[in-house]
């Protein structure tokens, strides 16, 4: 018999880098399997100790964990329409939460790496943020965060050059008109947009000049 210092000590829970497979992201759970092996094998005092809607409700969530990483606000409404109780799900989740299988300002910060490396811009992050579910202050503390490092602004740029480089040889106008569609679906500001599109377009300028 071990202790639940002596089980956590040993195998530390951790939680992965990325948000969402569903959204094309790493699926590695090593931390969950370890806590599947612990439930089944493993009496560990004071933690696992619930009642049978618990273990229903815990196994549930373990399950969906296995599948994509989640914040607790949406795990708690995957649970709750599985029609477990509130209670039942608020308990689960927050032992889940305890043992660092769910950690909300983690999965926060991830995806907002996430989006940026799709080329979002602050708005449409903060907005893909709370379609997952994340709180909506921790929300935007994680694109604020993000924002103060700078990360948008290369988001523009990367977005910018990527339809400067696809549109090369339109006409002006179409090439713009496709830019500023695109920016407005990736939710960018205008103003880093037309920054970003005054230095892209001027540099291709002088390239073709030079040839």
């Amino acid at each position: 018999m071990i202790s639940a210092e002596d089980f956590l000590q040993n195998n530390p829970a951790s939680v992965v880098d990325n948000p969402d497979t569903s959204d094309g992201v790493d699926d590695t759970h090593t931390s969950i399997d370890m806590l599947h092996h612990a439930v089944q094998h493993v009496e560990v005092k004071g933690i696992f100790q619930r009642s049978d809607a618990e273990d229903k409700c815990q196994e549930a969530a373990l399950r969906l964990l296995d599948a994509a990483q989640r914040p607790s606000g949406a795990l708690r409404e995957r649970l709750i329409a599985k029609e477990f109780s509130v209670e039942t799900v608020d308990t689960v989740v927050n032992r889940l939460m305890n043992l660092g299988l769910v950690d909300d300002e983690a999965y926060a910060r991830s995806a907002v790496r996430y989006c940026v490396s799709r080329s979002l811009g602050q708005s449409g992050t903060l907005m893909e943020l709370k379609r997952k579910g994340v709180d909506a202050s921790l929300a935007m503390q994680a694109v604020q965060e993000a924002q103060e490092e700078g990360a948008f602004i290369e988001s523009a740029y990367a977005l910018v050059e990527r339809v400067a480089k696809r549109t090369r040889g339109l006409d002006k106008n179409v090439r713009l008109r496709r830019l500023w569609s695109a920016a407005g679906r990736k939710g960018h500001s205008p103003e880093l947009i037309r920054q970003a599109q005054y230095e892209v377009f001027n540099a291709e300028t002088s390239e073709e000049e030079a040839e």
